[in-house]
């Protein structure tokens, strides 16, 4: 049996913990009142195994109900192009350990997963922002630093 699996509508608040700990690490957030407005369009897409976005997981090893590490990303469809024909980008939109479960191997196992998940939906380019701490598991895996114009804009 796989120590990973994929996350389900009951792991929702597991899920928003541990991503708390990945924001916490990066910037520094505030878990604010975000979680409780984000639980339900959370539950609804952890529910919809054929969707856009999938989070695999590890079950925390001493603390029934809880969860140790966590991989999620969302696979988007953007016009095709040379490198990317089919147009299919995967985005991993968060990665993060329970700090008493570190340097076990669980968000690495999370993260093969998800890269799974991608290259079954067809996805040719996997997309990530890392943090320091985090990027020598994204080399080794084959990720590269590339410049990016990338803007945005705050609604």
């Amino acid at each position: 049996m796989s120590l990973v699996r994929r996350a389900v509508p009951e792991d929702a608040r597991e899920v928003l913990r541990l991503r708390q700990v990945m924001i916490d690490a990066v910037s520094g957030g505030d878990a604010g009142t975000w979680h409780e407005e984000s639980l339900s369009g959370l539950r609804a897409r952890l529910a919809d195994p054929d969707g856009t976005f999938a989070a695999f997981v590890v079950d925390h090893p001493e603390r029934p109900g809880a969860l140790a590490a966590l991989a999620a990303g969302t696979a988007e469809y953007r016009i095709g192009r040379e490198s990317n024909p089919r147009g299919v980008v995967g985005f991993v939109c968060s990665v993060a350990t329970d700090p008493g479960t570190r340097r076990r191997g669980y968000s690495r196992r999370c993260v093969d997963e998800l890269l799974a998940w991608f290259r079954g939906r067809g996805a040719r380019q996997i997309q990530l922002t890392a943090s320091a701490e985090a990027r020598p598991m994204y080399e080794a895996l084959g990720f590269r630093p590339k410049p990016d114009p990338l803007m945005e804009l705050r609604l």
